[in-house]
């Protein structure tokens, strides 16, 4: 699913592109996340982390972590015994790495080099698994989910926040010109690579959101799916459990 969206022309496949796109603005990559979304995205992380609080998951896994905020907003709101974050970004990993190393967070947050759709882990490990901004990118969706709901425990919850699409206007129409011309120019402005933040937009177009995604994770084996969109459906909040 989605495999013909790719950040650049070439051979190589979609994953190995995406890995080397995040190498390329690992540097800019929290910047610009707050300063494209004018902040917005953090409140929409606490939201979704919030999720899990009735739960209290204490051990979960952050799949295509990045530079690891997601997971630090987990450690705040859930206090959990233990988060592994995995990416295939060499380049994000390095800046999650030195993030937890000056947060004194090393005890309860690492971080490893990892494929969503192949994850190193056995079956029923984790109480929790969370996944910010990051499905959109993998080379194969369906495999991608059904590999997170291997190594989820029974009854374990996965929580998913991705960008969708708005539908009412005229939300959709500032939304479109945005993504597709402000994002890239700053994008290039700021990180040096524009077709990054072209693709940003191109993957948001192509993914199947909404109800098309929660009927993806019922079809692989998720019980209980609920979307909740945010922000006039800019984003949304996919949760399920096994």
């Amino acid at each position: 699913m989605n495999q013909e969206i790719t950040p650049y022309s070439g051979t190589a496949t979609k994953k190995e592109q995406v890995a080397s796109m995040f190498n390329n603005i690992s540097g800019t990559y929290d910047f610009l996340n707050h300063f494209l979304s004018l902040g917005i995205d953090i409140i929409w992380r606490k939201k979704a982390i919030k999720e899990l609080k009735s739960i209290k998951p204490s051990k979960i896994l952050d799949v295509a972590t990045g530079t690891g905020d997601f997971a630090f907003e987990s450690i705040k709101i859930l206090q959990p015994d233990k988060i592994i974050g995995v990416d295939i970004s060499e380049g994000m990993l390095a800046v999650a790495k030195k993030k937890i190393h000056e947060r004194n967070l090393d005890h309860v947050f690492s971080v490893q080099l990892g494929d969503s759709e192949g994850l190193q882990f056995e079956d029923n490990t984790f109480d929790a698994i969370t996944v910010a901004f990051g499905v959109r990118n993998y080379e194969n969706l369906e495999k991608g989910l059904a590999d997170m709901l291997r190594v989820l425990k029974p009854e374990g919850k996965i929580v998913i926040l991705e960008f969708s699409k708005p539908r009412v206007f005229p939300v959709k129409q500032l939304y479109h010109v945005y993504f597709k011309y402000a994002t890239p120019f700053f994008g290039k402005l700021f990180s040096k690579d524009k077709k990054a933040y072209t693709y940003l937009n191109e993957s948001v177009v192509a993914f199947p959101d909404g109800e098309r995604f929660t009927k993806l994770m019922e079809k692989v084996g998720y019980k209980n799916t609920k979307h909740r969109s945010l922000t006039f459906g800019i984003s949304a909040i996919y949760t399920g459990t096994k």
